[in-house]
C-alpha cells in the first residue's frame, strides 16, 4: 500500500521569535521541520514525502537543504505551495497525491518535530483498519467551558487532546477536502468528519508537542535525546 506524508510547514511562524519562521529554526543539527521528514523516512523509506512551504520561503529552503548533513540529503522530498490557511496548505499538498484507491495519506504539522516512528506506524495501522484516524492524548488539566454567559467546569475524562499525524485513506481525505467548506477547519479530522466520515483515535504521546513559542523550542531541545 503506497504511503504519502504531507508535512505542513506553510506558515510564517512569527510567534516563536527569531529571524526565520519556526519551522526553519535549528533544532539540534537540522531545521525543525526536518525532524518530521526524518521520522517518516526512517519509519518507512518508501513513504513519499510532500513538504508544504510558504512560496516566499522556497529559496530559503534550497539553502537549508544544501546545508543538511550528507546522510539527510539522500532523503527526497517534493515541495508544494502553502495557502492562506493551514487547511488551504493541506489541500494544496493533497494535490500531489495521486487518486489511488489503496493509498494512505498522513498529514503532519512540522511544528510537531518530536513525532516518533512508533506514532507514525500506529497511525498507518489505524487508518488501514478505519479509513480515518488521529492520535490523541487524555486531558490532564482541569478544563472549563467558556461561553457568553460565563464559564463552567466540564469533566476532563470526556475530552482528549488531538495531535498529528492524522492519517487517512487517500481517496477519503482528498474527496473530503474537495467537498468541505474549510474556512473554519483547524485540523484534517474536522474536514473528514464534515464530509460524513467517522474518526478513530489511536495513542499519541505527551512528547509529541506542538512548538509555538520560544519556550516550546527550548523544551523540544531538551526532549530530543529522549525520543530520537
Amino acid at each position: 500500500m503506497k504511503k504519502y506524508a504531507v508535512i505542513v510547514a506553510g506558515g510564517e511562524g512569527n510567534r516563536a521569535g527569531g529571524s526565520v519562521p519556526k519551522q526553519f529554526q535549528m533544532l539540534g543539527d537540522v531545521p525543525m521541520l526536518w525532524w518530521s521528514v526524518r521520522a517518516f523516512h526512517e519509519e518507512d523509506s518508501s513513504t513519499e514525502i510532500i513538504l508544504v512551504l510558504h512560496p516566499g520561503f522556497f529559496d530559503e529552503w534550497d539553502i537549508l537543504y544544501s546545508e543538511l548533513p550528507e546522510k539527510d540529503r539522500s532523503i527526497k522530498v517534493r515541495l508544494s505551495c502553502g495557502g492562506r490557511s493551514r487547511a488551504e496548505s493541506v489541500r494544496n499538498g493533497l494535490m500531489s497525491v495521486p487518486d489511488a484507491g489503496d493509498a494512505l495519506v498522513a498529514v503532519h504539522d512540522a511544528a510537531r518535530p518530536l513525532v516518533t516512528r512508533e506514532i507514525i506506524a500506529r497511525g498507518w495501522n489505524a487508518a488501514i483498519e478505519n479509513g480515518a484516524a488521529v492520535p490523541a492524548e487524555p486531558m490532564t488539566d482541569s478544563i472549563r467551558l467558556v461561553s457568553e454567559s460565563g464559564n463552567v467546569a466540564v469533566p476532563r475524562k470526556d475530552y482528549v487532546k488531538v495531535q498529528t499525524p492524522q492519517v487517512f485513506s487517500a481517496s477519503l481525505i482528498k474527496n473530503a477536502y474537495s467537498r468541505a467548506d474549510i474556512t473554519s477547519m483547524t485540523d484534517d479530522a474536522s474536514v473528514a468528519e464534515a464530509a460524513g466520515h467517522r474518526i478513530a483515535l489511536f495513542d499519541g504521546s505527551p512528547y509529541n508537542m506542538k512548538v509555538t513559542d520560544p519556550l516550546d523550542i527550548r523544551i523540544a531541545e531538551l526532549l530530543l535525546n529522549t525520543v530520537s
